[in-house]
């Protein structure tokens, strides 16, 4: 491993010499094998208007979202088609803001479990080991505390590693690294060190993947002194934040939703990133402010619907930077509604809709003419079974009940 990691440096150490161009093909030292893909593999494609497309040989996939994405009018759906940009699927504008980074910075490299050739396990690294060779994009083996620690290692020494948990519950297993070393190295060495390291991969409640695959740890992260945390919930801002967080000097734990993956949405040609510190507004509104990030945004736009039927007018926020949180966004929200709905797919005790709750009380108490509700999964191991699983998770209608009370 060190002599793989001599080699990456010195591929940076030539970038940053002015009398030579750095080519990464001159750091494969190994043939690449052409990618595969299994043959009658098919998967549905969720567009932002809320259509479903299949492929020819792909089965229903009624179950791949299930009232996940709010469906736009018909209006904003025919014009999509004339924007500027190209369209995309989460997975492939996350896939395509990580090439851009490692053709723009030769430190960048990847490492994982699957993430060479095989292309990951939601395809967000296909292509880039035939590009970029094996020595940018490591495959390693099922061992994330190792590989985990590795990745720390090379940021100290220079290089910009994105590290891929194949799983977010089994970075569990690394937590020790990320807590310990990945967090605090830069404080305890006095400022010698920063870890410019990204640490990404699937997590949330998908379609029946049992408790151990299920796992949301933005709670098991959000305590750890010197980290930064975003979720995206667009292929926008997931390309615009992939990119932002590999530049930035600091440790970020990026985390995605397995169910999201396949969400399409046309984003701009140009470069672009987005501010890993920054809260969306999607929704602007004046009676309530509704506080929420990842598969939950989508959740919440379909109340939204109904809500607007029902003649309440709701300010909808995608935090997006789970630790710190965007509080000049959220407070001004704050101040002009005076009523707060935290909607979070995390578990309800010690979870982000708690850390919200702590911040805004402590910060905008005053302006609140009602208490602040907050709707969690319940703290349960997510069941197997589809119904059980279903019942854990905020659905839309708890949302609408909720503005409800919220508003009388």
């Amino acid at each position: 491993m060190a002599a793989i990691f001599q080699g990456v440096g010195a591929a940076a150490a030539l970038s940053s010499s002015p009398s030579n161009s750095f080519d990464s093909k001159k750091f494969v030292f190994s043939p690449c094998r052409s990618f595969s893909v299994r043959k009658g593999a098919s998967f549905a494609v969720v567009r932002s208007d809320g259509r479903v497309n299949l492929n020819p040989k792909g089965r229903r996939a009624q179950q791949l979202i299930s009232n996940a994405v709010a469906t736009k009018s018909d209006n904003a759906a025919a014009s999509s088609s004339s924007k500027p940009g190209h369209e995309l699927l989460l997975f492939e504008a996350l896939q395509e803001g990580l090439e851009e980074e490692m053709e723009r910075d030769p430190r960048v490299c990847v490492m994982g479990e699957d993430v060479g050739h095989y292309g990951g396990s939601y395809k967000v690294t296909k292509g880039l080991a035939k590009k970029f060779g094996d020595l940018r994009v490591l495959d390693t083996p099922i061992a994330e505390n190792s590989f985990t620690g590795m990745g720390i290692g090379a940021a100290m020494t220079g290089l910009r590693p994105v590290v891929e948990g194949m799983n977010m519950g089994f970075l569990l297993l690394a937590f020790n690294q990320i807590s310990n070393n990945c967090g605090m190295l830069h404080y305890t060495s006095g400022g010698q060190f920063t870890i410019p390291i990204v640490i990404r991969g699937p997590g949330g409640v998908g379609r029946q993947l049992g408790a151990e695959h299920s796992q949301r740890l933005e709670s098991y992260f959000q305590s750890i002194p010197g980290i930064q945390m975003v979720a995206c919930s667009t292929p926008y801002n997931a390309k615009g934040l992939m990119k932002a967080a590999i530049r930035s000097e600091n440790p970020v734990i990026f985390f995605e939703h397995v169910l999201l993956y396949n969400l399409k949405e046309r984003i701009p040609d140009e470069d672009y990133i987005c501010n890993l510190e920054e809260a969306e507004m999607v929704r602007p509104g004046e009676h309530v402010t509704i506080l929420t990030y990842s598969r939950m945004r989508y959740h919440v736009m379909q109340a939204a619907k109904t809500l607007v039927n029902k003649g309440y007018d709701p300010e909808v926020i995608d935090i997006r930077s789970l630790k710190p949180f965007d509080l000049y966004t959220i407070g001004n929200s704050v101040k002009k509604t005076h009523r707060v709905l935290i909607v979070e797919e995390c578990m309800r005790t010690g979870g982000i809709g708690a850390s919200l709750i702590a911040a805004i009380t402590e910060n905008f108490n005053d302006y609140l003419d009602a208490p602040i509700m907050c709707l969690s999964s319940q703290d349960v191991p997510t069941p197997y079974a589809g119904t059980l699983e279903e019942v854990t998770v905020v659905q839309p209608a708890q949302i609408v009940t909720a503005v409800e009370q919220l508003c009388q």
